[in-house]
């Protein structure tokens, strides 16, 4: 495996925005940047060899912070939704940084994706860090991550998110990572096929929060336990799909158990022959088709701006709102725990 690092560029207060690349033998890659811990490319052969960069992403190191999209980045301490912002924790109740509808979400205005890591290579892999003291954004505790990266020689990425606390906090990270495998820039998603292996999914109130009810998917437009093209359920009335536009679904995965890696599901693109297999330790997943891109992207790597469902997200995370929902797995790290959550994306082709 080689690694290369290069300065991307510098922020106003002179820090360095780096930019690795990690390759391996057969020339696939994948690169990183430190603001917000992203995947900038991924660059795997597709059935007929040609290299495509599967991963959204911007021109500029400038637009990596802020975008709306958070187009490949790590979020936290929290993904998802908190119900109104609000939370309480041995006794003691929190009010967060309040971002959207359903109250806050993905780690508020200044969560980890908006923020400049610390970064370094060890060995064969990339490994960020980042220190959130206590009271950002409302929450308890100085907590300590990191997300190491590691890609090898078949084409897996593999993400992994350690944290610390010096005080019981939530945390629940994940990397919003907007894949099209028929190579970015390339047009709708809706034509990909996905397989999850969930046969329920989380219910959501008009705001957006969870009811804390699981719906049978057999049937309806969620139902992905076998492959389904994404575009045939996105004008469906079931669970707010059209009022969303598509999917922003939660589905807990079939048979999760803690601290265990186990396979999510799969997305493939007919025409290119690429498939992505998906594999992660968190209990569940955000399927994310893309329907708010064409709301404000920057400018894209391919140049222009992405429209809506040109990338789809399977975003690996534990249940929203899952700290005010005790049936839940539990989001809380005490002092005395460690976090640690994996998830892997391993590239192929299929005929």
């Amino acid at each position: 495996m080689e690694i290369e690092q290069q300065i991307w560029g510098a922020t106003s207060e002179g820090e360095a925005v780096v930019l690795y690349t990690l390759r391996n033998a057969a020339g696939a890659e994948v690169r990183l940047c430190n603001v917000g811990a992203a995947v900038v490319s991924i660059l795997v052969p597709d059935r007929d060899g040609h290299l495509a960069d599967v991963a959204l992403g911007y021109k500029d190191f400038r637009s990596y912070f802020g975008d709306p999209a958070l187009c490949g980045k790590s979020i936290g301490r929290v993904a998802g939704c908190i119900a109104y912002g609000t939370m309480r924790i041995d006794g003691e109740e929190y009010r967060l940084d309040i971002n959207g509808m359903a109250g806050h979400l993905n780690g508020g205005v200044k969560g980890f994706a908006g923020c400049l890591w610390e970064s370094r290579v060890e060995t064969n892999r990339v490994v960020m860090s980042l220190s959130s003291d206590d009271g950002d954004q409302g929450y308890p505790g100085n907590l300590q991550v990191e997300a190491a990266f590691d890609f090898d020689e078949d084409n897996a990425l593999e993400i992994t998110y350690i944290a610390r606390t010096d005080r019981t906090t939530p945390v629940n990270m994940a990397c919003n990572l907007l894949l099209n495998l028929g190579g970015e820039g390339s047009g709708s998603v809706l034509d990909h096929e996905l397989r999850l292996d969930a046969s329920t999914v989380l219910e959501a109130d008009d705001r957006l929060i969870p009811t804390g009810k699981l719906l049978g998917v057999a049937g309806t437009p969620a139902d992905f336990r076998s492959l389904r093209r994404l575009g045939e359920g996105v004008d469906s009335d079931f669970d707010r799909i059209r009022m969303l536009r598509g999917y922003d679904h939660f589905f807990p995965v079939d048979g999760w158990r803690q601290n265990i890696l186990t396979e999510v599901g799969e997305l493939r693109d007919a025409r290119s022959g690429l498939r992505v297999e998906i594999l992660s330790s968190q209990p569940g997943v955000t399927l994310y088709t893309g329907n708010r891109l064409g709301g404000g992207c920057p400018e894209t790597k391919s140049g222009g701006r992405y429209r809506d469902y040109e990338g789809v997200a399977v975003v690996c995370q534990g249940y929203p709102d899952a700290v005010n929902r005790p049936e839940f797995p539990s989001p809380l790290l005490a002092p005395d725990g460690f976090y640690c959550q994996k998830t892997v994306y391993r590239f192929g082709t299929f005929r």
